[in-house]
């Protein structure tokens, strides 16, 4: 194990690290990105989609009933390769008429429905505020099996707090530092773009570790419960009796999420060239499904069976045989998926909150006076910070209400079936 404190200052160096990056993007904004660059920005913040779901829990599931993570990568595979130019269309609407939500759109395609622009802020937010309570947990357990935390008496609320205090910092500093129409955020979507190669970089490293370990096993091993699992778990025909439905739900997550629709719709440059989008993001979601093999197999294989919950196997494998450095690469790869995904919902999410919220009905006391101001902005940012921070103490509240011992899968199927379930 590795001493919690070490673990503790690489993170917060990693914090500083994703700051710098996106102060940095925030300066050259002036300057722009050529058109070629935020092309491949754009496509790395679009997996923000990757989340500790996909980093830790796909292995869960996969450890638990085979093929049934498979339908989470293949849905947005096929609706970006396939169904481009639908969302093209959107991105085109979104910004001819100022759209800044996916509540803001879907009202708009009802007339500017005031009602249904609160109603999907409202499923929107309680269906966010498990997800982002479900980052805080993997998070929290990958501290844990890492390192020596709870050893020493640490307790996994503690830290849960800290990174939802850090992270409702961070999107505070880049999210809401200006209002304006277009509601780019060039340096916060620039660190998301970092994030998103490092979890794919750490992911295929414990994917390329399990696969040599894999390969060097004996074959006289001893047979263990997770050997046995593991024999005929990926085989063809079996597949999940729920595939068609999680195929169609992971299709709809892609925009339909309010962190996906903010960065596939909302921060999309209209002179950019997506079209290398249409394959690289694709190959992104193929790389990423097909390590989860190699991993779950190995991990079911080669570590003492239920010592480790499935869900941490990308963190054990390489802790259980010795390589620290492999460790610490996959933690930080697994806390890149949480921070990224809480980054942007909470920005997103404060976002309705205040527009379709909070100002229409400051708006209606004429008291206030606010119907006759031209700037509100500075109004905005301030109910945009309070409902970030709002949103981070929901989640956190929601992270102490949690099983212990729920899966992680289990908690972002619950949050991705609430946010399907909203009018469109």
């Amino acid at each position: 194990m590795i001493s919690w404190w070490t673990l503790l200052l690489l993170s917060l160096g990693y914090v500083m690290v994703l700051f710098a990056i996106a102060q940095w993007g925030d300066n050259v904004q002036q300057r722009r990105f050529s058109g070629r660059m935020r092309s491949v920005i754009y496509g790395l913040t679009l997996a923000v989609y990757c989340t500790s779901w996909t980093f830790y829990g796909a292995v869960g599931s996969a450890a638990d009933n085979g093929w049934v993570f498979l339908p989470i990568y293949l849905g947005p595979m096929l609706v970006i390769l396939f169904g481009w130019p639908v969302i093209s269309r959107i991105v085109a609407v979104s910004k001819r008429q100022n759209l800044t939500s996916i509540a803001d759109f879907i009202a708009a395609r009802y007339g500017k429905a005031q009602s249904l622009a609160v109603l999907v802020t409202l499923i929107a937010t309680i269906g966010s505020v498990p997800y982002i309570a479900l980052q805080l947990k993997a998070v929290v357990a990958g501290f844990g099996v890492v390192s020596n935390y709870e050893v020493t008496g640490g307790a996994g609320y503690d830290m849960a707090l800290v990174v939802a205090a850090a992270l409702a910092v961070f999107a505070i500093l880049f999210g809401t530092r200006k209002i304006d129409v277009t509601e780019h955020h060039e340096g916060m979507m620039l660190a998301i773009a970092f994030e998103s190669v490092v979890k794919l970089f750490a992911f295929v490293a414990v994917g390329l570790f399990a696969w040599l370990l894999l390969g060097s096993a004996s074959s006289d091993a001893v047979v263990s419960e997770g050997t046995v699992k593991a024999e005929g778990l990926f085989k063809l025909d079996h597949w999940p009796d729920t595939f068609v439905t999680q195929l169609v739900l992971a299709s709809a997550a892609i925009f339909c999420l309010p962190r996906q629709f903010h960065v596939a719709i909302v921060e999309a440059h209209e002179d950019v060239d997506t079209r290398s989008t249409r394959w690289a993001f694709p190959l992104y979601l193929l790389i990423f499904s097909i390590f989860i093999i190699p991993i779950t197999l190995a991990g079911l294989k080669l570590l003492p069976f239920g010592a480790f919950s499935e869900d941490m196997f990308v963190l054990a494998l390489p802790m259980e045989h010795g390589h620290d450095w492999l460790t610490v690469l996959a933690f930080l790869g697994g806390f890149s998926a949480a921070t990224g995904m809480v980054i942007v919902a909470c920005v997103a999410l404060s976002t309705m909150i205040s527009n379709e919220i909070v100002m229409p009905l400051l708006l209606r006391f004429r008291a206030l006076g606010l119907a006759g101001q031209q700037d509100v902005s500075r109004l905005l940012i301030y109910i945009r910070r309070v409902a970030i921070i709002g949103i981070a103490a929901l989640a956190y509240f929601y992270y102490l209400l949690t099983d212990e011992s729920a899966a992680l899968a289990s908690i972002g199927l619950l949050s991705f079936c609430l946010l399907y379930t909203s009018p469109r």
